[in-house]
């Protein structure tokens, strides 16, 4: 039996300069040339986007939720408060941000939950999931020009029960859930 090191050189491809294809406002689409450890030799589609961040408000019993339009789902989404990270803007900073600017919440304590690419196979970017807790409210949110977002608090075991639900229909939110449990049944010692 072999070990895992000596097999995972195998697995490994050496890329080449990537050429754009499409720039949009949201992502880029480039091809990356790359050659497998055997030379085999094939063109890959990769979408270049900046990192986002996803925040779970913990209310104590219950999540602090967002509602909103999801075009590519053409409906609305039930999802954590989060979005796009700025360049040179921490990660930690962006979840408090965007937890303000979606909620109008503050939270008094930030745990960073994980880290995930979304999609490795096609995707270049990473989320990074955070908890916050000892939430206060500001009574104010400041949204961006095209957002329309509202908030609400829901019952955890409601969430968990529903996640991936026709209401509930962004993965990236059941990841964001898992590490959440994760970080829970750890802390709790289970």
């Amino acid at each position: 039996m072999s070990t895992q090191q000596n097999t995972d050189s195998a697995l490994l491809w050496t890329q080449g300069k990537a050429e754009t294809l499409l720039t949009t406002p949201v992502l880029t689409v480039t091809q990356v040339p790359a050659t497998s450890s055997d030379g085999l030799h094939g063109d890959y589609i990769v979408m270049d986007a900046k990192d986002w961040c996803i925040v779970i408000p913990d209310t104590g019993r219950s999540f602090l939720l967002v509602k909103q339009w999801r075009h590519g789902e053409r409906a609305l989404s039930i999802e954590f408060p989060g979005g796009v990270i700025e360049k040179g803007e921490e990660p930690e900073k962006a979840a408090a941000r965007e937890l303000l600017e979606e909620t109008g919440c503050k939270a008094g304590k930030l745990t960073h939950l994980g880290t995930m690419n979304p999609n490795p196979a096609l995707m270049s970017n990473h989320i990074h999931v955070f908890l916050a807790e000892e939430l206060t409210d500001t009574g104010c949110q400041n949204l961006d020009k095209d957002e329309y977002v509202t908030f609400f608090e829901r019952d955890k075991k409601e969430v968990l029960r529903n996640m991936g639900s026709k209401e509930y229909p962004h993965a990236l939110m059941s990841a964001a859930l898992m590490l959440y449990m994760q970080h829970t049944m750890l802390h709790d010692g289970q």
